[in-house]
């Protein structure tokens, strides 16, 4: 922890490993090094930056785009329930996203399952 003033700060790359975005420390140093991630805006590539509460992050992981406020600078990593208190998601509600799901199904349709496949068998012949 470092105090720059007057507000307590923590490298990036640890306070990503604490709050559970990524699986390492060492993960999260390479994420931070390919400039994946915004400080407040701000593109960086150092995984020594200090992040302090009130900052807000932004980076892709998975298919989404995180919006994440850092409220608190951890401590040590724990299980997912404290990791939450570290931070704020500022991402659009789950509605939007199940409305992207609903737009997208994806690899929902496809092959049809083997009893898709006799009813269709069953329906030719009756024709």
């Amino acid at each position: 922890m470092n105090d720059v003033a007057g507000q307590p700060g923590q490298r990036i790359d640890r306070w990503l490993w604490y709050a559970r975005f990524l699986k390492s420390r060492s993960l999260a140093g390479t994420f931070v090094q390919t400039g994946r991630i915004r400080v407040n805006g701000e593109r960086i590539s150092r995984a020594s930056r200090l992040v302090r509460p009130g900052d807000v992050l932004t980076f892709p992981l998975g298919p989404h785009i995180r919006v994440i406020k850092v409220i608190a600078a951890g401590t040590r990593r724990g299980p997912a329930p404290e990791a939450q208190q570290l931070y704020e998601d500022l991402d659009p509600p789950a509605e939007r996203r199940e409305a992207e799901v609903q737009r997208n199904p994806g690899t929902d349709t496809g092959r049809p399952t083997k009893k898709e496949r006799r009813a269709i068998v069953a329906l030719k012949h009756r024709q």
